[in-house]
């Protein structure tokens, strides 16, 4: 049965002629009792660590045992081409390297394009990033500016608004003048 800091506190002593001190029993009790409890925190702090150390160790074998399973696989495959290749006739293996060679220079012309787009698509991004960042940058650098101070001086909006007939809805879209046509 483990000790709880509980139990430590709940613990009662008999007293006997010329016993201990009662409080200074009691306050050593209490100083028992917080490092038991600081104790059995790091503990289950601990015990967290090692399942979660577990769980990786559990992932990682099982990554193992998959890898290793595909290259046993990997190996089958290629003893059993090797051994089909084999019984081939030296016409059919000529073809077959031909068609091999055809096929990894495909591959490798893939794997260049590919390469060259995302390489593309990179470029994109970081370009797309760096107008963002000019036009955020640019957008508080106008939200700063002390311009926004001297509008306080100007005249008010309302007279600003009667100056004006008519205001567009906006940039795609203007309403006609009813005075122009």
């Amino acid at each position: 049965m483990a000790l709880t800091p509980i139990d430590i506190h709940n613990k009662e002593f008999s007293t006997r002629f010329r016993g201990y001190d009662i409080d200074e029993v009691n306050e050593f009790l209490d100083q028992i009792i917080k490092e038991f409890e600081l104790l059995i925190r790091e503990n289950r702090r601990y015990e967290e660590l090692v399942n979660d150390m577990q769980a990786r160790i559990d992932y990682f074998s099982s990554m193992e045992d998959t890898l290793n399973k595909s290259i046993i696989v990997a190996q089958e495959a290629a003893e059993e081409v090797k051994t089909n290749a084999a019984k081939e006739a030296s016409l059919i293996l000529k073809q077959a390297e031909r068609e091999a060679l055809a096929r990894e220079e495909e591959a490798a012309r893939k794997e260049q394009l590919a390469e060259r787009e995302v390489v593309q698509m990179l470029k994109k991004v970081e370009l797309y990033r760096t107008r963002f960042r000019v036009l955020v940058d640019a957008q508080m650098e106008l939200l700063n500016s002390t311009e926004w101070d001297t509008i306080v001086g100007e005249p008010p909006v309302q007279t600003v608004l009667d100056d004006t007939t008519e205001l567009p809805y906006n940039d795609d879209e203007v309403i006609p003048n009813k005075h122009h046509g």
